[in-house]
C-alpha cells in the first residue's frame, strides 16, 4: 500500500495522450472490465485475478504493456504487487527482456528506487542479478547472430545498472556472486559463440575484399586505350575514362579500408565489453566499405566496357553495363538486414530504454 504522507495521482500528460489517440477495442474492453473489478476491496480483487496476481505477471511475461498500463492507471497500487519470487512487474520485464515494460519504471516517479530494491528471498538475487542472467531463448533469438545477442545482453545489463542503487552492483547472492560475476558465468558460452560468429564473418569478408583490392590494383596499371610515349593515358580527356579512374580508385580505397576493419576484428581480444560497441561498429564499417568497393568496381567495369565497345552498336555495351547493377542489388539484398540490425543495435537500442517524459503516475504531497 502507499505511504500515509503521500498519495498517488494519474499523470496528466499520459491521460491527454490517451484522449488524442483512440485505444484498440481490446484495451477498451479490458478497461471496462477492470473498472468493475476495482470496485471491490483489495482481497476480492486479488481473488478475482488470481493469487498471487498471476494474471498480472503473465501479461508482464509476454510483454503486454498496454494491458498493464490500463490496469495501473485504474489501480495504481498494482505496481507494488510481487509474485512468488518477490518480483515486481519491472523485475519480470528485466527477466524476459521486455523493453516497453522496463521503460515504465521511469514513469512511476521516485518510487522506482523502492521497487528496484526488491530481492529474491532465497537466492538474494536483485534486479541487476536478473539482468545478468541469460535471457530466455525465445527472447534471445529475436536478435540475429550470437555477437549481436551478446551485445543486446550487455546493453540490458548496463541500462539496469544505471537504475539500481550503486550498492546493488556489488551485492552478492546466496552463491556469493556479484551481478558482474554472474553475467560472466551465464554468458561465457554466448561470448564464445559470438567470437566464432565474428571471426567467420570477418574471414569471409576479408577474402572478398582482398580479391577486389587485387583486381583494382591491377586495373590501375592496365589502362584502357593504352598510354602515350610520355606515359600519360591516351583517353585522358575522355569522360568515361575519368569515370573509370575515379571508380577504380574509390573501389581500391574502400576495399583496403574494409580489409583493415576485418583484420582488426580478427585480432581483437574478444572481451565482454568489446561486444557492446567496438566489434559491432567495426563490423558495420567493414560491411559498408565492402559494399562501396563492390559498387565502385561495377561502375568501373561499366565505364571500361563502354570505352571498349564505343565504336559498335550502342545497345550492346549499355545492356551489358546495366547488368553490372545485379551484383550490387544482390549484395544489398543479402546484407541489408544484417547491417540494419547492427546499426540499430549500436545507435538505436539505447533509445528503447530512455525516459519518455510522460509519467503514468506522479507523487504529490
Amino acid at each position: 500500500m502507499l505511504p500515509n504522507n503521500y498519495y498517488l495521482t494519474l499523470g496528466r500528460s499520459h491521460s491527454q495522450e490517451q484522449v488524442t489517440k483512440e485505444p484498440p477495442i481490446a484495451i477498451k474492453l479490458v478497461k471496462e472490465l477492470w473498472e468493475e473489478v476495482i470496485k471491490q476491496d483489495d482481497q476480492n480483487i486479488s481473488n478475482i485475478i488470481g493469487h498471487p496476481w498471476r494474471l498480472l505477471f503473465v501479461a508482464a511475461e509476454i510483454g503486454n504493456v498496454e494491458f498493464l498500463k490500463t490496469l495501473i492507471l485504474s489501480y495504481p497500487d498494482i505496481i507494488w504487487k510481487v509474485n512468488e519470487k518477490n518480483h515486481s512487474l519491472f523485475h519480470v520485464g528485466v527477466s524476459y527482456r521486455h523493453e516497453n515494460i522496463f521503460k515504465m519504471i521511469h514513469e512511476v516517479g521516485a518510487i522506482k528506487d523502492l521497487i528496484a530494491a526488491y530481492n529474491e528471498p532465497i537466492t538474494r538475487n536483485n534486479m541487476l542479478h536478473l539482468a545478468a542472467q541469460q535471457a530466455p531463448s525465445q527472447r534471445l533469438n529475436c536478435v540475429s547472430g550470437a555477437a549481436l545477442q551478446m551485445q543486446h545482453e550487455l546493453l540490458w545489463f548496463e541500462i539496469v545498472k544505471k537504475i539500481v542503487q550503486p550498492q546493488y552492483a556489488i551485492a552478492t547472492n546466496h552463491n556469493g556472486e556479484t551481478p558482474e560475476a554472474l553475467f560472466t558465468k551465464e554468458h561465457e558460452d554466448l561470448r564464445a559463440k559470438g567470437e566464432e560468429w565474428m571471426k567467420t564473418t570477418a574471414n569471409s569478408c576479408t577474402l572478398v575484399a582482398t580479391l577486389i583490392a587485387t583486381v583494382d590494383f591491377t586495373a590501375t596499371f592496365t589502362l584502357p586505350g593504352g598510354t602515350k610515349s610520355n606515359g600519360s593515358p591516351v583517353l585522358m580527356e575522355n569522360a568515361t575514362f575519368i569515370l573509370f579512374s575515379i571508380s577504380n580508385a574509390i573501389s581500391l580505397f574502400a576495399s583496403s579500408a574494409s580489409i583493415l576493419m576485418f583484420l582488426s576484428i580478427l585480432t581483437s581480444r574478444y572481451a565482454e565489453r568489446d561486444f557492446l560497441k567496438s566489434l559491432p561498429r567495426k563490423l558495420v564499417i567493414g560491411l559498408i566499405c565492402l559494399f562501396v568497393s563492390i559498387s565502385s568496381m561495377m561502375v568501373a567495369f561499366m565505364a571500361i566496357f563502354l570505352i571498349t565497345f564505343r565504336e559498335g552498336e550502342t545497345w550492346v555495351p549499355v545492356s551489358v553495363s546495366l547488368c553490372a547493377f545485379v551484383p550490387m542489388i544482390l549484395y544489398g539484398w543479402q546484407e541489408y538486414p544484417l547491417m540494419l540490425d547492427i546499426i540499430r543495435s549500436i545507435y538505436s537500442s539505447q533509445t528503447l530504454f530512455e525516459n519518455s517524459g510522460k509519467p503514468i503516475l506522479s507523487w504529490r504531497t
